[in-house]
């Protein structure tokens, strides 16, 4: 069983510290387990709960009628709200899915969340922070490698599908050539650039996972892109990142380097004159502008 911190739970809830406090002082909803220097402590059931409350509230229930509510009443209530199509549902419900398994809550969600908004703004506004959250379940071993994979693979399944529609732009003096190098298998950032640059009509050559270099090297020189994109997460040591750019750089002269991804801004000083780092789907969009 895990154990979060309160700052974990605020995270994860999206419900202030302060608020938190309140509702155990005032309402008792929750008694959390406290360790020998008295800092609190919650467990699975615990942040569960508090998703509930989170949504409930959201939706017009106020705390002190929750305080007060069965716990077979706020599931009720909960499975319903859960049902509707609301935008401001969508962080717990995405939450809930991934602890639940729950393949039809998480699909109907995104694809309430990209009809009203797009996979653009769905992305940055609800996924990047979704996934920030499961980090911080990784941390503290409350979810195993399974849930992550089987969310993980419903995003990737649906950034492909919306790629799909977007069709094959024509050749034009600007492509790119999408890559994650060798050993690095975390493809959804780089499949958002894919989505992003092909919805404003650039040509792109997307290679996809654990790219060997060699391989890189005779694309390059093959298909001659104006941009070489590639996305960093796995954890790299500072000088195999910055040296396998000076290679690069030296071994495809004249093509643009560009990446982003966690790894990249943690080694951002490292590589200043080799790459050019992406912060995000807007400064990927200008540069390319």
């Amino acid at each position: 069983m895990a154990e979060y911190k309160i700052k974990d739970i605020e995270i994860l809830t999206g419900i202030k510290a302060h608020t938190i406090r309140i509702w155990e002082k005032r309402y008792g909803m929750l008694i959390p387990e406290r360790t020998d220097t008295q800092i609190r402590t919650y467990s699975d059931a615990d942040l569960s709960f508090l998703l509930n409350v989170s949504l409930l509230n959201k939706n017009g229930v106020k705390i002190s009628k929750i305080a007060t509510m069965e716990t077979s009443a706020i599931h009720a209530l909960v499975t319903e709200i859960r049902l509707s199509p609301a935008i401001d549902n969508a962080e717990e419900k995405l939450i809930l899915a991934l602890l639940d398994l729950d393949e039809e809550l998480f699909r109907n969600t995104l694809n309430d969340l990209i009809h009203q908004k797009g996979l653009e703004l769905t992305f940055s506004e609800h996924l990047i922070p979704f996934l920030d959250r499961i980090g911080v379940m990784w941390l503290v071993n409350s979810i195993s490698a399974a849930q992550e994979h089987f969310i993980s693979n419903l995003i990737r399944q649906k950034v492909i599908s919306e790629i799909d529609k977007l069709g094959i732009p024509d050749k034009s003096s600007t492509s790119a050539l999408l890559f994650l190098p060798e050993h690095d298998w975390h493809e959804l950032g780089l499949l958002f650039y894919q989505y992003l640059l092909r919805s404003k009509g650039y040509y792109t050559y997307y290679l996809g996972q654990s790219l060997p270099y060699d391989s890189l090297i005779d694309c390059i020189q093959r298909l001659k892109p104006t941009v070489v994109l590639s996305s960093w997460l796995t954890a790299v040591d500072q000088n195999f990142i910055t040296n396998y750019f000076k290679q690069l750089k030296t071994d495809a002269p004249g093509v643009e380097l560009m990446a982003g991804g966690a790894q990249i801004h943690v080694h951002s000083t490292a590589l200043s004159g080799l790459i050019t780092e992406v912060k995000g789907s807007s400064t990927l969009l200008e540069l390319f502008q």
